[in-house]
């Protein structure tokens, strides 16, 4: 084994295995407490997450007029700016919109402190190998869906939203106006759809870690699996053809990327028994 290798494994079994004393440290650290305790936790941790996500709304709502803004310039990147406007077409359309900017923006915000005070809840139950693993597996969800986000608002959408007004031309209905709510509800609705699309990889790792995959298992389904990744794509992403494409691909990357960890994760176990 070289001594890379060793590295990886002694830090592996550093963060991701218990020894005699972890559990003498755990035991110490969180003794037995009655369930009166433990209720009275679980109700306190309620109500922080339920004032920080009010909290958070209440920040958000100066920012209402600067969110909706940033949310047509995909429109102003695809050249569609002075051919294309979005307008609202009915009395209530900006407050529906100023609702609608709260309550998403809102919970965004709040999640931080949300994670927070329920890891504060749990992981006194949890062992130290437990914690690193929840700890790695929000930290590497969190990269993902900013990363899927950060792909359709800087790229998919603007692409998707120039191909679809096109369509629309050619097929001699030409779009000049957009109503608001449903613009505002298609692309909030697609950046969540590339967000949360991007958190597949992160399902197949954590069953991999926890021994339900293998890493041979997920090589011998790699064609369904891109089958079915282009699938899912098909109906998250506008109907075009590139939209798809954008967010199949780095999927189908992050499924091999998956494999790779997977089988390191094995060799690594391999290594520490």
């Amino acid at each position: 084994m070289s001594a890379g290798q060793s590295r990886a494994a002694r830090t592996f079994r550093r963060l991701f295995t218990e020894t005699p004393e972890d559990r003498a440290h755990e035991e110490a650290f969180d003794p037995p407490r009655p369930f009166i305790e433990h209720f009275i936790d679980l109700r306190d941790c309620i109500i922080r997450c339920a004032l920080s996500w009010v909290a958070a709304m209440l920040l958000i709502a100066p920012f209402a007029p600067w969110v909706m803004k940033a949310l047509q310039w995909p429109l102003r990147q695809a050249g569609l700016e002075g051919q294309v406007t979005v307008q609202g077409l009915e009395v209530g359309a900006g407050f529906n919109i100023f609702m609608s900017t709260l309550l998403w923006g809102g919970t965004i915000l709040a999640l931080p402190a949300i994670f927070y005070f329920v890891a504060r809840f749990v992981f006194p139950g949890l062992r130290r190998h437990e914690r690193n693993l929840i700890l790695f597996t929000l930290g590497a969800g969190l990269a993902l869906f900013v990363g899927g986000v950060w792909l359709c608002y800087g790229f998919t959408l603007r692409l998707a939203l120039r191909m679809l007004i096109a369509f629309n031309g050619w097929m001699n209905v030409p779009t000049t106006i957009l109503e608001a709510n449903n613009y505002v509800s298609i692309v909030l609705k697609i950046l969540l759809a590339f967000g949360l699309a991007f958190q597949f990889p992160l399902i197949l790792l954590a069953l991999g870690w926890l021994g339900i995959v293998s890493s041979a298992a997920l090589r011998r389904h790699r064609g369904l699996a891109i089958i079915l990744i282009f699938v899912v794509a098909m109906f998250l992403t506008p109907p075009d053809v590139l939209s798809q494409i954008v967010m199949a691909v780095p999927m189908c990357v992050l499924y091999e990327l998956t494999i790779w960890l997977v089988r390191l994760r094995e060799r690594l176990v391999q290594e520490t028994e």
